[in-house]
């Protein structure tokens, strides 16, 4: 690509940082670095036209974890570690609130449904013993028991009797945040460039060599907040999670209100807009999932229509809208991965599937890495 003078001396020269994504963790990256450093000249890189991994594509739960969810993270992270992966997605979302504004997010705390089909009759057995003491090890948190039980009065089928109910669980509108958080990055003179996709970088001296499928550039530091194509640029603990949805047409009479959970949260739905928006199913080809690409499989795809029908809405017709997935960024371990590669390089990235609750924090730690 060849660039003018005008538009290489504008967006290109005596960059200070440069950070490659413009989701929740860059954006919030961003503003972070422009908060300590009023005069450094900021760019951000993205490839796509819009945010290219689950920023713009999620579901829009201001979640921080359902009763199995939680459960299931205790087989693998001490009661400590559990506690402590609450509190900041918790913090998290406070942050999100605090920056973007409960109007403009269009915030509701309507709360959170975990569903159990008739064949997890164990699991749900197993949730229910446990709910004291999760409440228990949650209380210093929330100061109030988090998880209750709850009749079936939205009218899902082939379920058990009862939901596990959370009072302290919202949904945000994802399309708001984003459009907020740009146009703050905006108005505080961050650059962005999309279309643009990083294909290398060059520590030298005191320098980095940033090489794109566009151009090459020279900045002072580098942060990485790539989130699920993070391996892409070398970072393989992490891995890429599709996670694919589907969003009806609006329904008459809508009575559905709230966040749902349904096989320890591998399903989840909502409401919006007198619409039901449903994703998941990567748990029927977990190697299938494991993938960049923003496409759809017929195998999920029939999977969330089936449900939709015979479970969610058995009594309701409904028409599909549109389809579209996310790709998150998974590992072995839940906390994500912020840390300082070398002198001018840093990662933020490894949300889990948290991105909403935990991506505004991440992007400010990341941001902190790099003393005043």
């Amino acid at each position: 690509m060849s660039l003018s003078y005008w538009e290489y001396k504008s967006w290109l020269s005596h960059i200070d940082y440069t950070i490659i994504g413009s989701g929740i963790v860059g954006l919030n990256c961003a503003l972070r670095l422009r908060e300590k450093f009023p005069k450094a000249r900021i760019l951000i890189l993205e490839k796509g036209m819009l945010p290219q991994g689950a920023s713009t594509k999620n579901a829009g739960f201001a979640c921080f974890g359902s009763l199995s969810e939680i459960l299931d993270d205790l087989t693998s992270h001490s009661e400590a570690e559990v506690v402590a992966l609450v509190k900041k997605r918790i913090d998290g979302l406070k942050l999100l609130r605090a920056t973007v504004g409960d109007t403009t997010l269009d915030y509701q705390e309507l709360g959170g449904y975990e569903l159990f089909t008739q064949e997890d009759a164990a699991l749900y057995q197993h949730c229910l013993q446990h709910i004291d003491r999760i409440n228990a090890l949650l209380y210093p948190i929330f100061n109030a028991p988090v998880y209750s039980t709850k009749e079936n009065v939205f009218g899902f089928n082939h379920i058990q009797e009862r939901y596990i109910y959370n009072a302290f669980e919202g949904q945000i509108d994802t399309g708001a945040m984003m459009g907020n958080l740009l146009q703050l990055a905006i108005q505080k003179g961050i650059k962005i460039m999309n279309g643009v996709q990083v294909e290398a970088f060059e520590e030298k001296e005191n320098t980095i060599t940033v090489t794109t499928n566009k151009f090459s550039l020279e900045s002072k530091q580098l942060f990485i907040a790539t989130n699920g194509f993070a391996s892409q640029l070398g970072l393989q603990q992490v891995k890429p999670a599709r996670a694919q949805v589907l969003i009806t047409k609006p329904i008459p009479d809508l009575k559905i209100k709230g966040t749902f959970h349904l096989d320890k949260g591998y399903y989840y739905f909502r409401n919006i807009d007198n619409r039901i928006l449903f994703g998941g199913g990567r748990n029927l080809d977990f190697a299938a999932e494991e993938t960049t690409d923003l496409g759809q499989t017929v195998v999920v795809q029939n999977k969330l229509e089936e449900v939709l029908k015979d479970v969610i809405l058995p009594e309701t017709p409904f028409e599909i809208d549109r389809r579209w997935s996310g790709i998150m960024g998974v590992g072995t371990q839940k906390k994500p991965i912020v840390k300082t590669l070398s002198h001018s390089i840093h990662v933020g990235v490894r949300l889990g599937g948290m991105g909403v609750a935990i991506g505004s924090q991440v992007g400010r730690d990341l941001a902190d890495l790099v003393r005043d």
